[in-house]
């Protein structure tokens, strides 16, 4: 059973709600610079993490599952919020050139499934990141936010996951060092520069980045010309996404 939005409303009017959001945000923000010509999908409770790309992207919409229900959202009085199921987004094939899941994966029934409809609304050489609650850090098991209900996922489980959907992992981050108690919420900035540099394995969340690949097909006895797939470029140290290293 999902968190209803009413809960997910209150966590994130508290101190340590804020606190949570803007050190996830900023590095979503860092990742998905320029956007100012694409489409963006959230699903889940996204609006706010996408509240940094509404003044920039060209459009900027929010899908929320029909267990956990919808809030109206969006600048100047416009609602750009849908209620949708999670196997059936409200959207055409391909129309979104970037897709952030948040509060998404880890209650959902299906989430192969749910990883898949994303996809469908993916736009080709789109990019698609997915945060998740961390199996090894302690705020999967702080039942006072959000992040401690439902299933907890390792970087290698959520990988395996975005694969099953026809995703390539391309990148990935670790954010929320601070302990999961209001107490910590001021010193939020503090403990993330220091618990990013010494407990790195400890986060409470995993933000995996992943591409949707398109091959097109080559008429027979043609020659088909030689390309590099796309690859992402690491921020500064401690700022966003690193490269996924293969095993």
């Amino acid at each position: 059973m999902r968190r209803s939005v009413d809960d997910l409303m209150a966590f994130y009017a508290t101190p340590l709600g804020r606190a949570a959001r803007d050190m996830v945000a900023r590095k979503i923000a860092e990742a998905w610079e320029g956007v100012r010509t694409l489409d963006l999908l959230g699903v889940g409770y996204p609006t706010p993490y996408l509240e940094v790309f509404t003044g920039d992207a060209r459009r900027t919409v929010a899908a929320m599952p029909q267990a956990q229900g919808a809030v109206a959202w969006g600048p100047g009085g416009r609602n750009l919020v849908s209620l949708a199921g999670e196997g059936a987004l409200p959207f055409p094939n391909a129309l979104f050139d970037r897709v952030l899941l948040i509060h998404a994966l880890e209650e959902s029934d299906d989430p192969e499934g749910l990883m898949i409809e994303a996809r469908r609304v993916l736009a080709p050489s789109g990019r698609l990141i997915v945060v998740v609650a961390s199996r090894r850090g302690v705020w999967s098991g702080a039942e006072n936010t959000p992040f401690g209900y439902g299933r907890p996922f390792s970087r290698s489980q959520l990988e395996a996951v975005v694969n099953i959907a026809g995703l390539a992992p391309t990148a990935w981050s670790r954010a929320l060092y601070m302990p999961p108690h209001p107490a910590f919420a001021p010193y939020a900035e503090v403990i993330e520069q220091i618990g990013s540099r010494i407990a790195a394995p400890f986060s409470g969340v995993i933000m995996l980045e992943a591409v949707k690949q398109t091959f097109a097909v080559r008429p027979k006895g043609a020659k088909a010309p030689a390309f590099a797939l796309p690859s992402f470029q690491p921020s500064p140290v401690g700022a966003a996404f690193k490269p996924l290293k293969r095993k």
